[in-house]
């Protein structure tokens, strides 16, 4: 019987097996799974946070916590969908703990706030519509973000537990503000 090289592996096998083995302790399927899909991650993670560095370190932070989570896999949705609906989550408890932190400075009185200010400004530069995405409510940037990864209204439906009729809406409600913004930048 031939072995089952690394490169097969990658080429032949699905994610959802590639899962269910990793969840099983096969660390091979998954570094093959965390290799084939973290690109994908990071670029949810981008646009759920609008900043690389923030990025950077969402990905990071599912990247470590995937380990213990993937023994959850049930195999009863993709493993994209799963691993996108990890991600929300994950993004979700990071605006939690910052709005937290946010809360405790402002103890600090202004200075903090004008120091946190003058970072924002100053840091790394995103495009447009990264821009434009933050200062859409969280639904509607959650579901855009999915959504702008080619992933269908019924599998992102599935990722933030809502119906697939309210993805459209929440897409037609941010591409109405997008285009609100657009318009709002345009005049000044």
């Amino acid at each position: 019987m031939a072995r089952v090289t690394g490169y097969e592996m990658r080429m032949d096998t699905g994610d959802e097996s590639l899962a269910r083995a990793a969840a099983a302790g096969d660390g091979r399927a998954f570094a093959v799974l965390l290799e084939r899909r973290y690109d994908g991650l990071f670029g949810l993670a981008f646009r759920l946070t609008g900043s690389r560095a923030e990025a950077e370190d969402l990905t990071q932070d599912i990247c470590a916590a995937l380990p213990s989570k993937i023994a959850r896999f049930d195999g009863r949705a993709r493993f994209t969908t799963w691993l996108y609906r990890v991600a929300v989550n994950a993004a979700h408890d990071r605006r939690r703990r910052a709005a937290s932190h946010a809360r405790a400075a402002q103890g600090w009185g202004g200075w903090e706030i004008a120091r946190r200010a003058a970072d924002t400004e100053t840091a790394e530069q995103v495009d447009w519509l990264i821009a434009a995405m933050a200062a859409l409510p969280e639904d509607l940037r959650d579901t855009l973000a999915l959504v702008l990864d080619d992933m269908p209204h019924r599998e992102a439906a599935e990722v933030l537990g809502i119906s697939e009729g309210t993805v459209s809406w929440r897409i037609f409600e941010a591409k109405k503000r997008l285009k609100t913004i657009r318009m709002q930048e345009d005049q000044a």
